[in-house]
């Protein structure tokens, strides 16, 4: 097996103001013959000399603004100048044989666009994939080979992607802001012919509370408006591109209803908090509805 096999990736981390010792945890999990990449989703990495000190092989970019999950990462991958990209968020931990099973892949050439991994918390072992079929509603566990499944989507806080099959390095929809990306990657490839895949011998630990909080705790009051508006955006926003607007319509709809019901509800109940979590949601699949963009940024952000 060629002994520099792991030349050929590269780990693109996005972080956005990510706590210190969350990212020191992701590094350390890293093996040293990688290079790493951290894309600070703002214009301004702290602590970047002291982090550059301690990880020879890291490189950091700042974006200069919060430019989201999609476009943060596409970033990132322009910058790199291998054939693969390991994306990690910065709250998950590499399995301790999780770059000698890579090698697997890597060293025999395996033809790809985007490969899955599996994930454990608290020592339990979970699936990061959603069976082939998922997208027809018939789900099915269908074997590729010993070590792999062909399914219909994979978690989009660890994936394995070979930069060669997408054009210009853009691999995420820069639509979306947040939420849904995983999904429409996934379709996309799917609409292409192509095969999504998940490995059985790839593990990550997958802390959480980062992905979509990727924030200093200050900032946790507007996290929930925040999500619930960029939540109700791209699902619609999903529903619209892949299945068309009616389809998206009608899916979706009677939430939009729902949720003015229970703002008005909350309203008379003098429960702001529920009443925000609410106007939120309407607020963000209304404006997905009638075709605005992915706009809403609290101050934190």
């Amino acid at each position: 097996m060629n002994t520099n096999i792991l030349s050929k990736i590269t780990v693109v981390i996005l972080t956005y103001k990510t706590d210190r010792d969350i990212l020191y945890n992701c590094l350390n999990s890293i093996d040293k013959e990688v290079k790493i990449k951290i894309v600070e989703n703002s214009d301004e990495f702290k602590n970047r000399d002291e982090f550059l000190k301690n990880f020879s092989n890291l490189s950091i970019d700042c974006t200069g603004e919060n430019l989201g999950f999609g476009r943060g990462n596409n970033f990132g991958f322009k910058k790199v100048s291998t054939e693969y990209v390991l994306a990690l968020s910065p709250d998950t931990i590499c399995d301790k044989n999780f770059f000698n099973n890579l090698k697997t892949y890597l060293d025999n050439n395996f033809d790809f666009s985007i490969l899955g991994v599996n994930f454990y918390k608290d020592d339990v072992k979970k699936s990061g994939h959603l069976s082939y079929g998922y997208f027809q509603k018939n789900k099915i566990e269908k074997t590729y080979n010993e070590t792999l499944l062909e399914v219909d989507w994979i978690i989009g806080c660890a994936m394995i992607i070979n930069l060669n099959k997408f054009n210009d390095k853009v691999v995420f929809d820069e639509n979306i802001f947040i939420y849904f990306e995983d999904f429409d990657l996934c379709l996309s490839i799917k609409k292409k012919g192509l095969k999504v895949f998940s490995s059985k011998i790839l593990f990550i630990k997958h802390i959480g509370n980062s992905s979509s909080t990727v924030i200093n705790p200050e900032f946790k009051n507007n996290a929930n408006k925040f999500r619930n508006w960029h939540w109700r955006w791209s699902q619609f926003y999903f529903y619209k591109k892949n299945y068309g607007y009616f389809y998206a319509y009608k899916k979706c709809f009677f939430k939009l209803i729902r949720y003015l019901l229970m703002m008005f509800i909350f309203k008379i109940l003098f429960n702001k908090n529920k009443f925000d979590l609410y106007k939120y949601s309407f607020l963000g699949l209304f404006n997905s509805m009638i075709g605005k963009k992915s706009w809403y940024r609290p101050k934190v952000y």
